[in-house]
């Protein structure tokens, strides 16, 4: 028995091994096809490393071929390259691959494989008359030698980041008791000159938290274009400003526009919440000023603290996109015209703690995922560390002319701590539209005022999830409001009176166009 089971096994293993034909890989005959036949990677800053991005290599024919050599063009190249997951020959004999030259790169018939490609170069190694860096992926040589290109912008910039001591430990700025990577500006820079001024010669990429010190005034003007790291911000100190003073402007360029952003450029990034912190007005700073500022992409877009009694003033700012919060104020006194959020984990607007705020044609909404969210928040009050009594704040507030709109059936919260079934006494809403639909509680039967509120209807944005919150011809916010003598909108169009009535929110309405 155990022979005739020896037997069998044997025959099967002959069988088997009769049937097998090993691969044979023939060279490759200049015939391979490829996903793009250029690589555009998109705008990244002087020294800093691109995205990942991926181009695929088909083998069309019947044979299996391999691939003598597949390189980058220039021996010094700063595109770095895998390729089905190989780093390529050790040039340099430090013994790894160095992404840029690779030999007898085998693919089957039929098949593919893929080539990821990154790039770090800074701006002298480009173009001088337009700053693109440039290369090639080479495929074979002679008659069989076929190429991909690779092109991207690289755009030189203003670093701000924390120094490094001899010792290699670096810059760090206090915060109570702790302390955060970051960094004081310095009027006297060696390499950027006086950092109080940002201005549109070049970007400014930030690394860290750079923070406005005692009595010190940052002011950034038209047209500068801020970019933060990951983990990074603003922060201004004890009687530090800020002075945004972007102006309008005449183009979708936004020349004169103020913005800050992350410092990703790649399209896919453009609406990503989160990718860096927030621009931190603390308690003790004082006459801080913002004008035509586009905020996106933070965390939390504006954190401001008490302000040492001051105003905070804002005119004709959006801010997009936060993680968190756009707008997080706590016993704050702010001052607003024509602002735009759109966008927050939590809420767009929080004003918390109580306060003294103004909003007069403003839009708030808030399409965030996640459904719990709100588009206005109002607290006046926080649990002590004992966990059973609360501190009370005073709470005034006016939102005038205003919108208040999103995803959720309710987008405005009261979180009051003292008889929480009437609205605070200096809390009004006055020719807003709110998004409401009902709610128990009577501390939110303001809404049922038709004369002043409008919780029905849609105010028509164009494109709200792409931060468009232009109203349409078919507006429910249309001539619902009072002219109180803002007659432009925030991208300064004139506010049109029809008996006495304007539009309501940061835009005059517009006929958008079909498709």
């Amino acid at each position: 028995m155990r022979k005739l089971i020896f037997l069998f096994i044997t025959g099967l293993l002959i069988s088997l091994s009769s049937c097998r034909q090993d691969f044979v890989f023939e060279p490759s005959t200049g015939d391979l096809k490829f996903s793009r036949d250029t690589v555009y990677l998109d705008t990244v800053f002087s020294n800093i490393g691109s995205s990942t991005y991926t181009l695929k290599v088909y083998n069309k024919s019947s044979k299996d071929i391999k691939i003598p050599t597949i390189k980058l063009g220039k021996s010094d190249s700063k595109y770095r390259m895998t390729v089905d997951g190989l780093t390529g020959i050790d040039s340099d004999n430090n013994g790894t691959g160095d992404g840029r030259e690779f030999h007898d790169i085998e693919l089957l018939a039929k098949d593919s494989l893929y080539v990821f490609i990154e790039v770090t170069a800074d701006v002298a190694s480009a173009n001088p008359t337009d700053f693109l860096y440039t290369d090639q992926i080479q495929f074979d040589s002679g008659d069989n030698f076929q190429k991909v290109e690779l092109v991207t912008l690289i755009q030189d910039a203003y670093f701000l980041y924390p120094k490094r001591f001899e010792d290699g430990t670096t810059e760090t700025l206090p915060i109570g008791d702790d302390e955060i990577y970051g960094f004081y500006l310095d009027e006297n820079d060696p390499i950027n000159g006086n950092e109080y001024e940002w201005n549109n010669t070049k970007p400014y990429v930030v690394y860290g938290y750079a923070a406005v010190p005692n009595g010190k005034t940052l002011n950034v003007n038209p047209g500068a274009r801020v970019h933060f790291h990951a983990d990074s911000g603003l922060i201004v100190g004890n009687n530090g400003s800020l002075k945004i003073n972007g102006l309008p402007s005449t183009t979708e360029a936004l020349e004169n526009e103020v913005i800050f952003e992350g410092d990703r450029l790649e399209p896919d990034f453009s609406n990503v919440p989160g990718q860096w912190g927030t621009v931190w007005l603390t308690d003790g700073s004082t006459n801080n000023e913002i004008n035509h500022l586009t905020l996106k992409n933070s965390t939390v877009g504006l954190l401001i603290d008490n302000n040492n009694g001051s105003d905070l003033v804002i005119n004709e700012t959006q801010i997009y996109d936060a993680s968190a919060i756009g707008i997080y104020a706590k016993t704050a006194k702010i001052r607003a015209r024509n602002l735009v959020i759109n966008g927050g984990g939590t809420a767009s607007l929080a004003c918390t703690l109580g306060g003294d705020y103004e909003f007069k044609h403003c839009t708030f909404n808030n399409t965030s995922s996640g459904g719990r969210q709100v588009a206005v928040l109002l607290n006046d009050n926080y649990r002590n560390e004992d966990g059973t009594t609360y501190t009370e704040f005073p709470m005034k507030a006016s939102f005038i002319n205003s919108i208040i709109y999103g995803s959720a059936s309710n987008e405005i919260s009261f979180d009051k701590r003292t008889d929480n079934t009437v609205i605070w006494p200096e809390v009004s809403f006055t020719k807003c539209q709110i998004k409401f639909s009902s709610n128990s509680n009577p501390i939110y039967n303001f809404v049922n005022d038709n004369t002043n509120i409008k919780k029905s209807g849609n105010p028509d944005f164009l494109d709200a999830r792409n931060n468009k919150l232009m109203i349409g011809d078919d507006s429910d916010a249309k001539v619902f409001g009072n002219d109180i003598g803002i007659s432009t909108d925030i991208i300064g169009t004139n506010r049109i009176t029809t008996d006495g009535k304007v539009d309501i929110g940061a835009y005059q309405h517009i006929i958008f166009e079909e498709d």
